[in-house]
This record gives structure tokens, C-alpha cells and sequence, in this order.
């Protein structure tokens, strides 16, 4: 191809493209137009029937199979487009997501009646302390669940819960409490993790046998215990559940993982000190509460909604955060029970949702997600 040739083509190119944006801009206006119309009658901004006819309508003006796909992906970025200036729109004239929740300056944290999963000693009962210090009334129970029946019930005021650990991940089971159970994340607070290996006082490595701790207290020391083929690992639901269980039973070739401090609650010796492999490890635990409030200077929000098994729903629905400038934090998913390959999806944002960028983002996921929940503005 001649040079003369190249530049003529990237002439004609250049007119195409100021042709294309000429033609989008008379498209976006059309669409407010549209926008408008919804205002007026109340319709919502999502019509899934009209933009699949629309998808096959547009696919069916072409024959080339690879300019199929691609047209297909071009009208739905468009009319993704369209609906976020849709939903902009909307929300100049007061038409936004309405929740539940109210700000407020602080959280009543004195004096607070505090419920943890496991027994003193448990990195949950420092994390309660830490947050809530020593004048709070805190006390615990045997299961997650229970915490969370706690506060929905009203006996307790707040609940404390690991959420995610940098080393070992999410601690999924609590993701699905947090859909089960009506209570609200209001606050989160981090606690550095260092596990020790425990044992009674007249026990030395060489005699362990057998190992218990928590699965995800297990996962995050598991080089220096695989090394340790011969030791058998059993999970029991608290780390320190399990320094109480070796103290009690008076084995001396049983073992826990847990903290140094729940050593010194149950008489154990440190057989081996900061076995995790990570050495910044380090758990996130959320605070929940039966009321949906908010502080006025919350700035991560977590919400979660459902998404049909089908190519291009999470990233259509991502755009969301994406046309309106929300970052992202996290995501997580888990599976929906009794609906095979359907998801659920847990994302944290920043943001506060006194935002009209948030309030944007949020209302399109309510419309073209399903079951979408803000579990917390903290």
C-alpha cells in the first residue's frame, strides 16, 4: 500500500468518525427525550424485551458473523450508555433509589452490648475489644448465626464478625449470613493475626499429633503444618474453642493454633511462635446492627444483588460503577441455593451514599440486577 493510499484512507476514516459521534449525539438526545417520557409516567429506565429486540433487530442488518458479534457488542455498550444518561436524568428530577437508611454524626458505641461467635481469647473477642474497648458489655455464642439472631433480635446492639482474611480470603459462610439476616453493616475494624502453636505446659513439639483450629486459622498456617505430615488437622469453629479443648482434655499430643493470648487464658505453653506463612496477616471484621444508619462520613459501601448465568451480565452491570466514577474494592460471589451456576454478588464501593454519583450507580443495579441489597454504608 502506497503512502498517498494510507493517509487517503485515514482521511475517510476521520470523516466516518466525526459522522459517528455527529449521529451518537443525535442519539443521546433522542434518548433523553425518552428519559423524559419515563419521568412523566413513571416507567422505569430498563426495558430488557425492547433492547433484545433491538440487539436482534440491528445483529440482523449484517451477514458476516465476526461484524454480527460486533455490532451486537456496539448497540449494547450504546444502549448501556443510554441508560445511565437515562438515569442521570432522572435523578436531576428526583428520581432516585430510596433506602432505608439514615446518617448519623456517630455511632452509640458506649456502654454497648456486644455479641461475638467462640470464647474468650477468640481473635473476634479482640477485635470486639479493640473496637469497642473494655466497658462494653460484650459476651458470646456458640455459632455466627447466633450473633446475627442476636442483634436481629434486639438482644445484643451490634455483632462482630470476620469477614475476610488477607492470607486465607473471604469467610464465605458469613457472606451468606449477611443475606440470610436483616441487620446492617455499620463499621469494620482490622486485627493484625499472629498464631502460635499452643500446648499444655509439659508438652514439647516433637509430641504433637494432632492439631485444632479454626479451618481458616489452619489454611493460613498450612506451610508450616504441611510440613508436619504426621499431625492430623481438625477444625473445630474457633481458635480459641480449640486452646480451650486441648487445655480440657489434658493431651499432650494435641495441639491448637490460635493466639498468644488465648494461651495464657487456658494455661498453654507457645510451642512455636507466628507459624502463618504471612506474616502481615491480617482479618477484616465487620460491626452489624438492627438499624440502618449510617455515619455522615461513611465512606465504603457493600452491597449484593443476583445475576442470571449469561455472557457480559456482570461486566453490563459493572458499567454502573463505571459511567458514574465509582471505584470498586472488592467482589465476591457466591452461589444462589437451589438455582445451578446463578450467582450472587457481594461488592464493596467507596463512597457514601448521600453521593449522586453512588445514588446513580446504585439505582441502575436495582433496576437491571436482581434483588439488590446496600448492606452497609460505614
Amino acid at each position: 500500500m502506497k503512502t498517498l493510499d494510507l493517509q487517503e484512507i485515514r482521511k475517510q476514516l476521520d470523516g466516518i468518525d466525526r459522522e459517528i459521534v455527529s449521529l451518537f449525539e443525535k442519539r443521546m438526545a433522542l434518548s433523553g427525550q425518552v428519559a423524559e417520557y419515563k419521568i412523566e409516567t413513571g416507567k422505569k429506565v430498563y426495558d430488557k424485551e425492547r433492547e433484545q429486540q433491538k440487539i436482534e433487530a440491528v445483529t440482523g442488518m449484517v451477514e458476516d458473523e465476526f461484524h454480527k458479534q460486533a455490532v451486537r457488542e456496539l448497540f449494547t455498550q450504546m444502549m448501556t450508555i443510554s441508560r445511565h444518561f437515562q438515569y442521570k436524568l432522572m435523578a436531576e428530577h428526583g428520581l432516585k433509589a430510596e433506602y432505608e437508611f439514615r446518617p448519623v454524626k456517630s455511632l452509640p458505641v458506649n456502654h454497648a452490648r456486644v455479641v461475638y461467635q467462640g470464647v474468650e481469647g477468640a481473635y473476634t473477642h479482640e477485635a470486639a475489644l479493640k473496637y469497642f474497648g473494655a466497658d462494653a458489655d460484650i459476651y458470646h455464642v456458640d455459632s455466627w448465626e447466633d450473633a446475627m439472631k442476636e442483634v436481629e433480635a434486639g438482644a445484643a446492639d451490634y455483632a462482630v464478625l470476620p469477614i475476610e482474611n488477607s492470607s486465607a480470603g473471604a469467610v464465605t459462610h458469613n457472606y451468606d449470613l449477611l443475606i440470610k439476616y436483616h441487620n446492617y453493616i455499620v463499621a469494620e475494624t482490622f486485627l493484625s493475626v499472629d498464631h502460635a502453636l499452643l500446648g499444655l505446659s509439659e508438652a514439647k513439639e516433637g509430641d504433637i499429633q494432632t492439631v485444632f483450629s479454626h479451618p481458616q486459622a489452619l489454611m493460613q498456617c498450612s506451610e508450616f503444618l504441611n510440613a508436619n505430615r504426621d499431625w492430623r488437622q481438625i477444625s473445630v469453629e474457633n481458635t480459641a474453642i480449640a486452646a480451650k479443648k486441648v487445655f480440657e482434655d489434658g493431651d499432650p499430643s494435641q495441639a491448637a493454633v490460635a493466639s498468644e493470648i488465648a494461651g495464657e487464658i487456658y494455661g498453654l505453653k507457645v510451642l512455636k511462635s507466628s507459624i502463618n506463612h504471612n506474616k502481615n496477616n491480617t482479618t477484616r471484621f465487620i460491626i452489624l446492627s438492627k438499624e440502618p444508619v449510617y455515619r455522615e462520613d461513611a465512606g465504603k459501601i457493600s452491597i449484593s444483588f443476583e445475576l442470571p448465568h449469561k455472557s457480559g451480565s456482570l461486566y453490563n452491570m459493572l458499567s454502573n460503577f463505571i459511567y458514574n466514577g465509582v471505584n470498586m474494592m472488592m467482589i465476591e460471589s457466591r452461589p444462589i441455593l437451589g438455582r445451578n451456576w446463578e450467582y450472587r454478588f457481594f461488592i464493596d464501593i467507596e463512597g457514601n451514599l448521600s453521593d449522586a454519583s453512588i445514588q446513580n450507580a446504585l439505582k441502575g443495579i436495582s433496576e437491571e440486577g436482581s434483588n439488590m441489597r446496600v448492606l452497609g454504608n460505614y
